[in-house]
């Protein structure tokens, strides 16, 4: 999921894109959610083939980023913000943005997304 489409409204939140399958994506957000701190994720957003997920995370996240599986875009802080429409074109809110938690916590992804990728190989390997 390539942010095709960017928004330019100033007055949003700018944010990186982690995009991830969604298989992967959504046993994230499961464990996001039922976590302590169920504030820890933001928006997601999903493409329109339901193929992958991308977590909105804080700008300059990409610097850092090396998690296996997963790509993240770096924006620099321009155009891609946190706007009330998917900023991706035929993509769609699987989260939308909320007012108290406007991006993923990128320490809090990275752990969600290693233990569903573990997740995943223990029901694979169950098969």
């Amino acid at each position: 999921m390539a942010p095709a489409a960017l928004t330019e409204d100033h007055g949003a939140e700018p944010c990186d894109l982690v995009t991830v399958p969604a298989r992967q994506g959504l046993e994230a957000v499961d464990i996001l959610r039922r976590g302590a701190d169920q504030e820890a994720v933001g928006p997601v957003l999903h493409d329109g083939a339901c193929d992958t997920l991308g977590f909105l995370v804080p700008p300059g996240t990409a610097e850092a980023w090396d998690v296996p599986g997963s790509a993240c875009t770096q924006t620099d802080g321009r155009g891609l913000r946190v706007p009330a429409e998917p900023p991706v074109t035929g993509s769609g809110w699987l989260l939308p943005p909320g007012e108290d938690a406007p991006v993923t916590d990128p320490a809090a992804l990275r752990a969600a997304l290693d233990q569903a990728a573990r997740l995943i190989e223990a029901a694979d390997s169950c098969r």
